[in-house]
């Protein structure tokens, strides 16, 4: 038993990969609207005329240990002077936020989701990650758009 669970934590990742790729096979075609709209309106920075680079989508709770960790990472993103993220919290409690959880899969939190200038999701995390890694995969992102 013990075994199975130390497997289960070392591939958490491709666990949570898994589940989230079989919660958007079965999403309604209404909700995959409706979250298409809220990114395309909210982070879509190429037409709606905002200065991000980037959005960091945290989806957490607030009776969440690990989610309260990550407020000082997510912070620390907010504070940096050179780097353009827009960071989202959202609360996987609150009813407006469902579709959200829906369109992207999240199965366990937290979860980071980084989004490009255009909305397009380009990284997705489970569990803690600090500050730095999150604005390195902003980097690594950026160059690979030149």
């Amino acid at each position: 038993m013990a075994l199975l669970i130390i497997l289960a934590y070392l591939n958490k990742n491709t666990l949570n990969k898994f589940i989230s790729e079989k919660m958007k096979e079965h999403i309604d075609s209404e909700i995959v609207l409706s979250a298409e709209e809220h990114i395309e309106s909210k982070f879509n920075y190429s037409k709606n005329a905002l200065n991000y680079e980037f959005t960091l989508l945290e989806f957490g709770s607030t009776g969440c240990t690990i989610c309260k960790q990550m407020e000082g990472e997510l912070n620390k993103i907010r504070r940096s002077k050179s780097h353009n993220i827009n960071v989202v919290f959202l609360n996987t409690t609150y009813h407006e936020n469902q579709n959200l959880i829906t369109y992207f899969g999240i199965a366990a939190i937290p979860m980071q989701v980084l989004l490009d200038k255009n909305g397009t999701e380009i990284f997705k995390h489970y569990g803690f990650i600090s500050a730095e890694d999150l604005i390195a995969k902003t980097v690594e992102n950026s160059t690979k758009q030149l």
